[in-house]
């Protein structure tokens, strides 16, 4: 299942593997390190934003919310950092912060950019993966689909969770770790999410469906398969997030 046959796993692939074992060893030293308060202020934050409790373009001010979630300035400030980064807020006029907006060109913008990334890695992984990827995208594809649709809280945050391993897995299996430095710095998470956390039943179902057969297709070694795959599930995914716009506009 590597890509032996390809010619593209010969000196460099030890270098790619200790790349990806040092970027998931500085996420997770990041995130042990993080201070409890700082990380409760950014869960509370960003389960409001996705919930629609804080609207696009609405005004992050770090009094207000350090004295609503019982907390010092610091850790809503170090949360509200996070959320910039991650494309939750946006910043204001001065520094203020916001709740990022987009408008309908730009979000298509971000999808378009994201479909042709993610496809361009589904097909490498098509080459590329070895036989313990397949493994693992298999067990995440089946974990998502055993969960959908989500009957409470607990099965979504599974599906959730399931979902970002597996297109990490994806990336990694790619090979490339200036596809997945461009596929971080131009897939917007809070995008993705908003996006996500709006899917209804049925586009959960589609969703779960997309993954097994991304899994099918990069077992087969089909990267052309997987290419046209993962357009479709990110053209999806972008039909999902316009339609949740209009719905808001429209109540």
């Amino acid at each position: 299942m590597a890509g032996s046959a390809t010619g593209e796993t010969g000196a460099g692939h030890g270098d790619e593997s200790g790349w990806i074992s040092n970027w998931r060893g500085r996420v997770m030293m990041d995130g042990a390190s993080r201070p409890p308060a700082a990380e409760s202020a950014y869960d509370i934050l960003r389960s409001r934003i996705l919930s629609g409790d804080l609207g696009p373009g609405e005004r992050l001010v770090e009094q207000s919310l350090a004295k609503d979630l019982g907390l010092s300035r610091t850790p809503v400030r170090e949360a509200i950092r996070r959320l910039l980064h991650e494309g939750f807020v946006e910043k204001g006029q001065g520094y203020s912060t916001r709740v990022a907006d987009f408008h309908d060109e730009e979000l298509a913008q971000l999808f378009e950019i994201r479909r042709r990334l993610e496809c361009y890695a589904a097909g490498r992984a098509a080459k590329m993966a070895t036989p313990d990827e397949v493994a693992l995208l298999r067990k995440l594809s089946d974990e998502m689909a055993a969960h959908t649709p989500p009957a409470n809280q607990e099965d979504y945050d599974i599906i959730s969770t399931a979902n970002t391993e597996f297109h990490r897995t994806l990336y990694e299996a790619a090979r490339s770790p200036r596809l997945t430095a461009l596929i971080t710095s131009a897939v917007d998470v809070g995008v993705v999410a908003r996006t996500y956390h709006s899917y209804s039943p049925a586009d959960l179902e589609r969703s779960a469906r997309h993954h097994t057969e991304i899994v099918d297709a990069v077992e087969a070694q089909a990267p052309e398969w997987a290419e046209s795959v993962m357009s479709s599930h990110v053209l999806a995914a972008a039909a999902s997030a316009f339609q949740g716009r209009k719905d808001a506009q429209d109540g």
